[in-house]
């Protein structure tokens, strides 16, 4: 409460709580429903529950410590994974819910344009280790946020940056091309999205290169 209160003292009009099964693999559940309840006394109004629908699966379940995304799943049958729920099939999510969805070679995405959520001028990200991340684009880096003054006045050198300029062109063929020649190898049973495809790339350029934009180096190494 006290911490809650210090964030509107200094300014802050209100604030959204994230509730999804990958949250919840780390907080335990009772930490959010406390952080729910008190940010509602604080803020009145202005507190948003991302995503309603899981914080009332969670509370019918009677979830209260943490629980690993395959316990959620067998529990729930993996219902409940979309529908009136907006879940980015990206990152982490991509590979731990690739049963549930059609795969497609990697070259079905080529004409999909990543420039809207990587252009977006809202609900972007800074990461606790300095990286402005374009959109939910986990891994990618726009530059560092302690610079973000200088970002904003002298834009991006897209020279030293390649996989960066390929996805802002709209290049995709050309990233796969790219990694490609760098050794990358498509998967055989496909890609649940595209982002899906971009992510196995990247992290297989993490690895055989030194690419500035695709940070941080953790976020590779982890996703295994």
């Amino acid at each position: 409460r006290d911490k809650l209160q210090l964030l509107k003292d200094k300014g802050l009009k209100g604030i959204l709580i994230s509730v999804n099964p990958f949250y919840a693999e780390y907080v335990p559940f009772e930490r959010t429903e406390r952080c729910v309840r008190i940010s509602k006394e604080v803020f009145g109004r202005n507190v948003a529950v991302y995503q309603v629908d899981y914080y009332e699966i969670f509370t019918r379940l009677g979830i209260k410590q943490k629980i690993s995304l395959e316990d959620y799943l067998q529990r729930t049958g993996g219902e409940s994974l979309t529908g009136r729920i907006e879940l980015f099939l990206m990152g982490r999510a991509a590979r731990k819910l690739r049963r549930f969805y059609r795969k497609h070679p990697g070259s079905c995405f080529f004409t999909v344009p990543c420039q809207p959520p990587l252009f977006r001028t809202w609900h972007n990200h800074f990461d606790n280790y300095g990286n402005f991340m374009p959109g939910y684009c986990g891994g990618i880096s726009l530059g560092s946020w302690f610079e973000i003054d200088r970002l904003a006045t002298e834009g991006i050198d897209l020279q030293e940056q390649p996989v960066l300029a390929f996805l802002i062109k709209g290049d995709f063929e050309g990233l796969f091309r790219f990694a490609r020649d760098l050794g990358f190898q498509e998967r055989e049973e496909g890609y649940v999205s595209k982002c899906d495809f971009c992510l196995h790339m990247r992290e297989h350029l993490a690895a055989a290169g030194d690419f500035v934009e695709l940070k941080p180096e953790g976020f590779y190494q982890h996703l295994t």
